[in-house]
């Protein structure tokens, strides 16, 4: 791996932290019950397990550094919650638009092979009250 892990994970932070309608962003998870409504739109990015494959022998090993993200949004009583959360998927999911057009990949600006959403996206749109929370799997993969 070229760069240190926390010069990637701090990278992708910089990038979904700087989602304009958000009003609390950090790396230090928080359950949403601790996240007030007045500090909502949040967005939480936690690491998860590391997976490093050599493709070729005696090459550098190529590591998978994947994070969750996780997003709390609170309605008042006139709005939808899951409203609020789709728009900040959305937001997400243009943050990480690809910024190489020769390969069609998020690369961090360079930094990373590829950022991308990769999986399931669990979410609770507020069916039962006002919160609406979602959680993003991300994966990064380094060159």
């Amino acid at each position: 791996m070229n760069l240190p892990r926390e010069t990637i994970y701090a990278a992708l932070f910089a990038r979904l932290a700087a989602i304009p309608t958000l009003v609390t962003t950090s790396r230090k998870l928080r359950h949403w019950s601790d996240v007030q409504p007045a500090e909502q739109p949040a967005l939480f990015q936690a690491q998860k397990n590391q997976r490093g494959v050599v493709t070729t022998p005696g090459a550098p090993t190529k590591w998978t550094l994947p994070a969750d993200v996780y997003l709390y949004a609170w309605a008042p009583d006139d709005q939808l919650p899951s409203s609020i959360i789709n728009s900040l998927l959305d937001a997400v999911e243009a943050a990480l638009v690809p910024d190489n057009p020769m390969t069609g990949k998020c690369t961090l600006g360079g930094l990373v092979e590829h950022v991308y959403l990769d999986g399931e996206i669990e979410t609770d749109g507020g069916v039962l009250g006002n919160q609406a929370i979602a959680i993003i799997p991300i994966n990064i993969v380094t060159t």
